[in-house]
């Protein structure tokens, strides 16, 4: 267990990203990715405009990988289709929670 939390923190120091920070970043935006998404369904009920709580909702969901876009140097390309993959796959699944949430009115 030792080798594989060695492995994992010398992956910062390689790249330039300090794991703690990507981790506490991704833990942190849980709770406002999910305010966001209530408020965006309350918006949707009462017909008014979802602009913001799309855009707030959206940047809580990559804020994580900008850091690891902004702050990481020499990252594979590997990655980056990784991440495109993920915000793909992010963005199918909350359109489909935020559909059955509001059907469900």
């Amino acid at each position: 267990m030792e080798a594989v939390k060695e492995w994992f923190l010398s992956l910062g120091a390689q790249y330039g990203v300090n794991p703690l920070i990507f981790g506490a970043i991704y833990v942190g935006a849980i709770p406002f990715f999910t305010a966001s998404i209530a408020w965006l369904v309350r918006n949707r009920r009462q017909k008014k405009s979802i602009a913001l709580p799309v855009l707030s909702a959206s940047f809580c969901f990559v804020s994580a990988y900008l850091y690891l876009i902004v702050a990481g140097k020499n990252i594979p390309s590997w990655v980056y289709v990784f991440i495109a993959v993920m915000i793909g796959y992010g963005v199918y699944s909350t359109i489909k929670k935020i559909r059955k949430q509001v059907v469900e009115d």
